[in-house]
């Protein structure tokens, strides 16, 4: 079994100087797809390497019977299943099993939580967990204060000006409300029962190696942080695309729609980091303080003529990889007349020093021909003086950053084709980490989790973070809920296609999207 050192070779430089409090993990809504797919397979990760501390146990809270032994051959299961690593180490698991426990309540019953805590006291006596405590909400956000009010009353959640022995945090799942006021009054009620630096506002997206190293690639690198601005960077893209369709989470997509599930954090923490200024240091605070200043640089929308400015479509049927599909519409759960989004694509401007004048191209969708997020950042072409032929310009420098899959770097610079003619063709400088370091990357729930058991937060979206980007979009939310469409306005792009027609026509001066 591997040994829980805190000195596992593949670690990253310092983390072992990092002190890994004892703990225990609970998980709300245990049952749940989240908790099989990504939480305990992450668990189990970090135990693998020896991240994990010696004192610690994961405790599934939900509203099914369940047997503690139930529980943990469900986990095994998905493990086996789901895990980066295969297979599951019989060894690793026989110690592993024994921190899994299962205890089943209600949300809202508070005689249930005043039994969760004496669980957990147990546990502490019988494992030296110290009575740290992380609590997972991986449920819907209507549950999310009353499961916060229900540990405070139960004592679970300590006042950490007062207890300096122990500690409890909370990491929420998006969405973090579904408008600029639904989240003020989310913040508002979740503070009657915790601090801010208790909170964490998890997005897996931030967990990402390569997401990780943007601020690395930038400011580690002169030959890139020196060409950052709006003298050499001609435009930026940026790209989420699934090919995958909403599934079974019809109902809940009809809630929410792309712009609040997948642009409004995902997308819009991306954007930050990219257009960020150099943080005084790496400490939490100082990041997060240059991502707010990022988001509140970028200019409102003109609502007047919005559709200029910001493309939403929804999928009809179509084909992908040669597979007849059914349009959004025809989903389960979802309505015939329904007119959520399934797709968004915006430009948008940036008005600082830095970025004056540079446009931001922004989309994703479900249904498109392929799965795939990346960065791509456009340089300005060279003086027309040199090297150019009549009615076939040059290709421009691109800096591609995938995030997924094949996290990497790709750079593509113009070169000579050998032979006597004078014939430019353009090649990629290419950089994966699974080909050059010869692992696969953390998933990204494995550094977060982590980094909340370690108490730092900086991978999480601080509350700032969170109100400004909803003051941006939240206009665009109420536009169109009050101009509304016609009925025939979706679907507006087959399945398998790049998104709708007007999506290209965003593009200003024969910029064209990158393909995938």
């Amino acid at each position: 079994m591997t040994e829980n050192n805190f000195t596992h070779p593949l670690q990253e430089p310092g983390l072992s100087s990092r002190f890994i409090d004892p703990c225990i993990l609970v998980i709300f809504g245990a049952t749940g797809d989240l908790t099989a797919r990504k939480l305990l397979p992450a668990l189990y990760n970090l135990a693998r390497e020896g991240q994990l501390p010696p004192q610690f146990a994961c405790v599934g809270f939900a509203r099914r019977d369940k047997t503690h032994e139930q529980f943990r051959a469900e986990m095994k299961e998905a493990i086996s299943r789901f895990s980066r690593v295969k297979p599951v180490d019989e060894a690793l698991w026989a110690t592993f099993e024994k921190q899994l426990f299962y205890y089943k309540s209600e949300f809202h019953d508070e005689k249930g939580y005043q039994g969760l805590s004496q669980f957990l006291t147990d546990l502490d006596n019988k494992l030296g967990t110290k009575g740290n405590r992380v609590f997972y909400l991986s449920t819907q956000p209507s549950y999310f204060t009353t499961i916060a009010e229900n540990l405070h009353k139960a004592r679970l959640i300590y006042d950490q000006e007062i207890e300096k022995e122990r500690w409890s945090r909370m990491i929420i799942e998006k969405p973090f409300g579904h408008d600029l006021k639904s989240a003020e009054a989310l913040q508002k009620d979740l503070m009657q029962f915790l601090h801010e630096d208790q909170i964490y506002r998890i997005d897996h997206y931030l967990g990402k190696e390569t997401v990780q190293n943007l601020l690395v690639l930038r400011f580690a690198n002169s030959l890139f942080e020196s060409l950052w601005n709006n003298r050499y960077i001609d435009h930026v893209q940026i790209t989420v695309a699934e090919d995958i369709g909403i599934g079974s989470r019809g109902a809940l997509w009809e809630e929410s729609g792309f712009l609040r599930d997948i642009l409004q954090n995902h997308m819009m923490q991306i954007l930050s980091l990219i257009a960020m200024e150099p943080p005084v240091d790496l400490s939490a605070a100082a990041i997060h303080d240059e991502k707010v200043k990022a988001i509140k640089a970028i200019r409102p929308f003109d609502l007047s003529t919005l559709n200029d400015s910001v493309v939403r479509g929804q999928y009809g049927p179509g084909y992908i990889n040669g597979e007849s599909v059914i349009g959004y519409r025809e989903e389960k759960n979802v309505n015939p007349a329904s007119m959520v989004e399934t797709y968004l694509a915006m430009r948008l401007y940036i008005d600082n020093w830095r970025w004056a004048g540079v446009p931001f191209y922004i989309r994703g969708g479900k249904r498109l021909p392929k799965k795939g997020t990346e960065i791509s950042v456009f340089f300005k072409d060279p003086p027309s003086v040199l090297f150019q032929h009549p009615g076939r310009p040059n290709d421009p420098n691109v800096l591609t950053i995938r995030i997924q899959p094949d996290e990497g770097t790709s750079l593509k610079i113009n070169c000579k084709v050998p032979g006597t003619s004078q014939l430019i063709q353009p090649v990629k400088m290419n950089f994966r980490y699974g080909k050059y370091f010869g692992m696969a990357p953390p998933e990204a729930y494995e550094r977060l989790i982590l980094d909340c058991i370690l108490g730092d937060n900086t991978l999480f979206a601080r509350e700032d973070e969170v109100f400004n980007s909803w003051k941006l979009l939240s206009p665009i939310l109420d536009a169109w809920s009050e101009k509304g469409s016609s009925k025939d306005t979706f679907p507006n792009y087959p399945s398998g296609s790049w998104g709708p027609k007007a999506a290209e026509d965003l593009l200003l001066d024969g910029r064209k999207w990158r393909l995938l």
